[in-house]
């Protein structure tokens, strides 16, 4: 099977203008796309950014000629209503032409609490998703449309500046449930973990050959050591487990949660250090589990280094196989 590596833009840790320069740096290391986290809070203040994607994705469709870009993942429901999303998404991928992908999700507490809304079930959160993507669709087949669905209404609402080639939607799922919405409603999965059945469900629904994308967490370094305290540091969230992650509403919750966490359990969930063969093992786990693109994200501040490392170790040997 054919995998493509990509590279993943944190932008809870990364300031805008860092952001734009490490897309172009990604796109000269290699990498044939990347990808942008949608927050409006980092998990912990450690990490400490969380600009505003969109404004970012236009320097980035500046700064770059062939890099595929894409959200992973924007959640259309509750912070932003999808009729905004859907113009922003047509904005991106007019800058873009051929090289932007909408990525989207059901969110988390953590940025759709924001403006006082209830944060609701994971069944109401799937449904407002569905209808979300259902009048993202609608907006881009051109013309003037009023909308009374069950959690979003349009009143007379064109989105002028569409592309030549509208962008796929990509749909985050974690498990049978969601993956079933993703099929139903997307071009394309993204997906968190190297779990096959959130793969073969997605496959068994709708149509065949769609695009699977897998997120795979690792921290370069020099040495182990390094590496495992960096990712101690900037992402212990990696081992907080369960609907933690869906459900609290702070960055303090996640950071007494993240109290509890010991550095070899974030090394557990994250591959650390410079040998290729783990992390090679680790984008293996994913091509297993089915996936064929991966965006790999780089914990901690040194992105350079890791990026030397994968244009020299990985990249070229990976596609060898």
């Amino acid at each position: 099977m054919s995998v493509e590596i990509g590279y993943s833009i944190s932008s809870e840790e990364t300031a805008p203008t860092r952001c734009v320069g490490l897309a172009r740096a990604a796109e000269q290391a290699g990498f044939p796309f990347a990808v942008i986290s949608d927050h409006y809070h980092p998990w912990i203040d450690r990490q400490g950014q969380s600009p505003f994607v969109w404004a970012v994705i236009g320097g980035i469709a500046q700064a770059t000629s062939s890099l595929r870009l894409g959200t992973a993942v924007t959640c259309p429901t509750i912070r932003i209503h999808p009729a905004i999303i859907a113009q922003a998404a047509a904005t991106a991928a007019c800058l873009m032409p051929g090289r932007f992908f909408l990525g989207v999700g059901s969110g988390e507490n953590l940025n759709e609490h924001i403006l006082g809304d209830t944060w609701p079930r994971v069944e109401v959160r799937q449904a407002m998703l569905e209808e979300a993507v259902g009048l993202i669709r609608l907006l881009w087949t051109g013309g003037e449309h009023s909308f009374d669905g069950d959690f979003y209404e349009l009143a007379d609402a064109r989105v002028y500046s569409l592309p030549d080639e509208l962008p796929p939607i990509y749909v985050a799922a974690s498990g049978a449930d969601s993956a079933e919405l993703a099929a139903r409603i997307g071009d394309g999965l993204i997906g968190v973990a190297p779990v096959r059945q959130t793969v073969e469900t997605f496959e068994q629904v709708g149509k065949a050959g769609r695009p699977r994308y897998g997120q795979v967490t690792v921290c370069w370094a020099p040495d182990e050591r390094a590496a495992r305290r960096t990712a101690l540091e900037w992402w212990p969230t990696a081992a907080i487990r369960g609907d933690a992650s869906q459900e609290l509403p702070r960055p303090k919750h996640f950071e007494q949660l993240a109290s509890m966490v010991r550095e070899e359990d974030v090394a557990g969930m994250i591959a650390c250090g410079p040998d290729p063969d783990v992390h090679l093992a680790r984008i293996q786990s994913y091509v297993d589990a089915g996936y064929d693109h991966l965006f790999v994200h780089q914990v901690g501040p040194d992105q350079e280094g890791f990026m030397d490392f994968y244009r020299e170790q990985i990249l070229p040997r990976f596609a060898a196989s």
